[in-house]
């Protein structure tokens, strides 16, 4: 079972269902929602963990600070984990002005809602430490086959028992929420603005620069405030988290991937598709070393496709963990078709391999790749093996038809709601049928080849 989205009123969208698969897919022409939708979600799953409220008793609390230790039985808490998700949700919907950086009130009629999996505590496993300025406060842990957590109190805390029990309550209860909701997976967001930060990534405190720069014109009795207000604005959450991965590349680039320590080859096919190798120095200098050199570019000397793949490079390189979310806007940026294909078997390598892949494309070369990828991966057709050997496909790129979700962003008949007497039109998301043996089945783009196939055979042929 996966993940279901219904949002309401949302920029363009009116109303838009869908889930997750392994590989997620959102098409569309252009301002049908698809950006909306993906920054929505993205959003949420960056801070559901700061919007579940789970109450926890006074008794508790005390009982931890003064024994120095809980064991919390997890089942009173997914009892009501479906009433719990849904105030998060609508706590959620109430932020997304802030979330969009919009102006106050632009999605006050909006809705977002989220709907999660069958939580089978058994099934989880993990131990972690929740601390502040680099001190231990609590430790927690919880075994697989067990419905109980345990929060112990650090040795280094144990000695002082100096907590208080407000913040006691406000640092386990994320604790709690991981283990019933353990589900959501880690987000990572490559935006379509991803281009221009690579090249500016170190400039992109805007607002300080502009501060500075009208600071050094003014005269010294301006007010420092009204000078604040002209240069600050603020960008769409996932926005500025690109932004910021992008400018702590130094640091990121120190870390590595379960990529890196266990599927070499998977960087060594995207290396082949940016024909090089991104480099990050000590001092934070960021270069591209074409292949086959040693001459070092940066990043305004480098193409529009290295620029526009170089979030992607560093999170396959540094970041990646199994079953995180992967959500790219637009993965086509700049590419030429050729590697738009690539980046499509990339795609599905990555679902193969444990991480979920979201995207919105416009791409015609993106999909129908992904088609081949689905019409091949079928071990009882000799011949399928034989055409895929010969075109040089690997084994762990094919995908199952049931892997994947498809979706239109279109017009198209909305739900029925209560105290309508018909359906309305509106801006939505229509699934898109997806056959074990055909592939996806994409009119958005299948209509407008054939448009222009109808109008070259007319050009062509037109005269007899």
């Amino acid at each position: 079972m996966s993940l279901k989205i219904r949002v309401k009123n949302l920029g363009i969208l009116k109303h838009a269902e869908f889930s997750l698969g392994d590989l997620t897919i959102i098409c569309g022409g252009n301002n049908t929602g698809k950006t909306y939708a993906t920054y929505a979600l993205y959003g949420f799953l960056q801070g559901w963990n700061s919007l579940i409220e789970y109450p926890i008793d006074d008794v508790q609390i005390q009982q931890l600070l003064t024994d120095g230790a809980l064991k919390v039985e997890l089942t009173r808490y997914v009892k009501t984990a479906n009433q719990i998700l849904a105030a998060a949700c609508k706590r959620y919907a109430s932020q997304l002005d802030s979330v969009f950086a919009a102006t106050e009130g632009r999605f006050r009629n909006s809705e977002f809602h989220i709907q999660g999996l069958a939580i089978d505590l058994r099934d989880t496993d993990y131990e972690g430490t929740v601390g502040v300025d680099g001190l231990p406060l609590f430790t927690y842990m919880k075994r697989k086959g067990s419905e109980e957590l345990t929060v112990a109190m650090s040795a280094e805390t144990d000695r002082e028992r100096k907590i208080d029990p407000f913040f006691a309550k406000f640092a386990i209860r994320p604790i709690i929420s991981k283990a019933v909701f353990g589900y959501f997976p880690n987000a990572f967001i490559s935006s379509a603005e991803r281009t221009g930060v690579a090249i500016f990534r170190k400039e992109l405190n805007f607002a300080r620069n502009r501060l500075l720069e009208e600071m050094g014109r003014s005269d010294k009795k301006i007010n420092p405030r009204m000078l604040l207000s002209k240069a600050y604005q603020s960008y769409p959450a996932p926005i500025e988290d690109n932004v910021d991965f992008t400018r702590q590349l130094e640091d990121v680039g120190k870390r590595k991937s379960f990529l890196a320590k266990e599927h070499p080859e998977v960087l060594e096919d995207f290396s082949d598709i940016i024909s090089g190798d991104y480099d990050v120095t000590q001092n934070d200098k960021l270069y591209y070393i074409p292949k086959g050199t040693r001459r070092k570019l940066m990043m305004l000397e480098s193409s529009s496709a290295v620029r526009s793949l170089l979030d992607l490079g560093f999170y396959l390189r540094c970041v990646a963990q199994k079953g995180d979310l992967l959500m790219v806007d637009e993965p086509e940026l700049n590419l030429h078709p050729a590697n738009q294909r690539r980046i499509a078997r990339l795609f599905a390598r990555l679902v193969n391999l444990g991480v979920k892949v979201y995207i919105t494309t416009h791409s015609d070369y993106i999909v129908k790749e992904l088609n081949t990828l689905i019409m091949l991966n079928h071990d009882d057709k000799p011949h399928l093996k034989r055409i895929a050997e010969e075109n040089g496909y690997q084994h762990d790129e094919l995908i199952k038809a049931s892997q994947v979700k498809v979706y239109m962003a279109k017009e198209a008949l909305l739900p029925l709601e209560e105290g309508q007497k018909r359906r309305r039109r509106g801006i939505t998301f229509v699934p898109a049928d997806i056959h074990p043996r055909f592939g996806i089945e994409a009119a958005t783009f299948d209509d407008t080849i054939d448009d222009m196939n109808r109008i070259q055979g007319d050009i062509v042929w037109g005269a007899e």
